[in-house]
């Protein structure tokens, strides 16, 4: 891990650079230095703008304003490979091997139930096979439903994001891919800690709806769902 530093620090030792650290465990400590001092700024996510409950990127625009005199600012993903724009709707279940991110059952099957009757096909992430594989055939085979199930590199999945008609989904990278790219989102955001993860980690946007869970009941979590359809499509 240590040599990553190294490789990292010669792509960069021409000098012609700028290094945005967004407090990566590789550098933040500064024990790890990439190249110059000059070329080198800290976006300090932990204690930046802590007297707020501004959500990271809007923080981050901010900070782009103020330390590199960026005026207009808003996320953005370099995808490989672009897909046309479909009908489908991009689905991740994965939790991170946080389980207190997820309801419990039969929240996803019923979810997925729902989803499916709208009409469009399903696209559902597999993650990193295992259990979360597992969880997610299981939820599919029991929702009765038809689904693309997709296991490969997360990339792959951010431009199946990318192409889709609505994204939906716990709280993942799935949902910040979804904002960034302005597809409308649904994020089922349970079991933070503290309110201020909540406040931070939650995807922001136009076409954006969080559905804060503070008490994991799947009934009423799937009416939610199902009136932020309605508003989305």
């Amino acid at each position: 891990r240590l040599e990553a530093g190294d490789t990292l620090k010669a792509a960069l030792e021409d000098g012609d650079c700028l290094v945005i650290d967004s407090d990566s465990r590789l550098t933040q400590l500064g024990l790890l230095p990439v190249c110059e001092e000059p070329c080198y700024h800290l976006f300090e996510s932990r204690c930046y703008g802590a007297e707020t409950d501004l959500p990271l990127p809007q923080l981050a625009a901010q900070w782009a304003r103020e330390t590199l005199g960026i005026a207009e600012t808003k996320p953005f993903v370099a995808l490989g490979h672009a897909a046309a724009r479909g009908c489908h709707i991009a689905v991740s279940l994965g939790v991170g091997e946080n389980p207190a991110k997820r309801l419990p059952d039969p929240f996803e099957e019923e979810l997925l139930r729902l989803l499916a009757g709208s009409g469009m096909p399903l696209c559902i992430d597999m993650g990193a096979g295992g259990e979360e594989a597992e969880r997610v055939r299981g939820a599919v085979e029991r929702a009765g439903i038809e689904a693309r199930l997709w296991q490969g590199s997360f990339a792959g999945f951010a431009s199946i994001i990318a192409a889709s008609r609505l994204f939906v989904g716990y709280d993942s990278a799935g949902q910040h891919v979804a904002a960034a790219c302005g597809i409308p989102l649904i994020s089922i955001f349970c079991g933070f800690p503290v309110s201020r993860m909540f406040d931070r980690w939650r995807p922001t946007g136009t076409k954006t709806i969080v559905l804060r869970v503070d008490h994991p009941d799947p009934a009423e979590s799937i009416a939610r769902v199902r009136d932020a359809l309605s508003a989305l499509l």
